[in-house]
């Protein structure tokens, strides 16, 4: 029984990378051996097992074989005579199909670390055509390692398999489990280039693919192509460091802009609510977090008023803070206003541009928090008012508070 490093922390290792997983290939053993010498099984589809002390992830060399379309439709085959060889060449690229032995000797019969040094994403074998998931993986790792580029017969390959329909095999679940991890990589504007590259896009996120070719009004938005646009502001939420929920709500800001009628382009009236629609009908069918679903659709519909809040008065300010739920969710607004950052800086030339909207906006909403609602009711029901009236006591105070908090800070600048 012998065990081998594998994969990433491999990879990770060579390009001086910190890696958090380390994962291991045993090779010559049984699943009764595993369970024999103390580690603890966790694979439900093939043998995978636990160490015992490491809790690091130890799975039998293994082969598969496709049995049905889609990711699910595989049988495995894992038993002490599956060589090292045989489980590197499933791998999904070269440069995770890397081992390495207890004496830290490199096993790479694939050329991972050739394509390493010259900086390319390459599908091991042509197996790699029969798991779609693979498509979004290499997108995915586009998005990481955003200076190295698909090799030219695995984007073929990736095409294949889309005109082929295994794309469309895809689960919900999982396209959703890639798209969020390739948000969240450095560059995830790679992420979408490539599965429009291979068509995989109009597929899967239609409503994103369609935003390429669409134009914008060119004082507001130099880079003109709105899918441009889409592709500056995801990178410009990773280069602020945003959650996953901001970066998604900026993925979803503008979709209505590819339904705008070619009669009244480059003009967008009404993209907001339709950006609104799209971008729920996108959350329900990747079964999308409920806490992204809901900031993307707040930022769909508010986007442009945030952008123009610095023209607001006191009681627009607080319109707008009220119907983004931003007095009772202070921290989700504090999203929200990213997200928008993203957006207006997420255009030509204006990577480096101030946000002023986002410190007045906050401003005014710790003014209208520091509201006593409960002490403006009591006065009011004092009064005899009730229902509806309360209600608009509570609002016009905020109003009263944000005007002369926000006047005083104006006079004593």
């Amino acid at each position: 029984m012998k065990r081998y490093l594998v994969g990433g922390a491999v990879r990770d290792a060579l390009l001086g990378r910190t890696s958090f997983d380390r994962d291991w290939v045993v090779v010559g053993a049984s699943p009764q051996q595993m369970l024999d010498a103390g580690y603890i099984a966790v694979g439900q589809d093939f043998p995978v097992f636990l160490h015992p002390r490491t809790r690091e992830e130890h799975a039998l060399a293994r082969t598969e074989r496709k049995t049905a379309p889609g990711y699910r439709g595989f049988q495995f085959h894992a038993d002490p005579g599956v060589t090292l060889e045989d489980d590197l060449l499933r791998r999904d690229l070269t440069i995770n199909a890397i081992a390495q032995d207890e004496a830290g000797a490199l096993i790479d019969p694939h050329g991972g670390r050739r394509d390493l040094a010259a900086k390319v994403l390459r599908h091991v074998s042509p197996a790699f055509a029969e798991d779609p998931v693979r498509i979004l993986r290499v997108a995915r790792f586009a998005a990481r390692f955003f200076d190295f580029s698909v090799a030219g017969e695995t984007l073929a390959l990736m095409r294949e398999m889309v005109a082929s329909g295994e794309v469309d095999a895809l689960v919900p679940e999982r396209v959703w489990q890639e798209l969020a991890r390739g948000l969240m990589e450095a560059r995830p504007s790679r992420l979408f280039g490539v599965l429009r590259e291979c068509g995989a896009l109009e597929r899967l996120l239609p409503e994103v693919n369609r935003l390429w070719g669409v134009p914008q009004r060119a004082d507001y938005h130099p880079e003109i192509d709105t899918g441009v646009h889409l592709m500056m502001v995801l990178d410009m939420s990773a280069r602020l460091d945003a959650g996953l929920p901001v970066r998604y709500a900026c993925l979803g800001h503008d979709l209505g802009k590819g339904t705008t009628p070619a009669d009244v382009l480059p003009r967008h009236l009404g993209h907001e609510q339709r950006s609104v629609d799209l971008v729920r009908r996108v959350g329900e069918r990747l079964r999308v977090p409920v806490a992204c679903r809901e900031l993307a659709e707040v930022v769909a519909r508010e986007h442009g008023n945030v952008h123009r809040s610095a023209e607001f008065g006191a009681a627009a300010l607080v319109r707008l803070l009220e119907r983004c739920d931003a007095i009772r969710r202070p921290e989700r607004f504090d999203e929200v206003l990213l997200a928008c950052e993203c957006d207006a800086r997420g255009r030509l030339g204006l990577s480096e541009s101030a946000y002023p909207q986002r410190e007045r906006l906050g401003r005014a909403l710790a003014l209208a928090r520091g509201v006593d609602s409960a002490a403006v009711a009591a006065r009011a029901g004092a009064r005899g008012l009730s229902g509806p009236a309360l209600g608009e006591a509570i609002h016009a105070a905020r109003v009263q508070a944000v005007e002369s908090g926000l006047d005083a800070a104006a006079d004593s600048h």
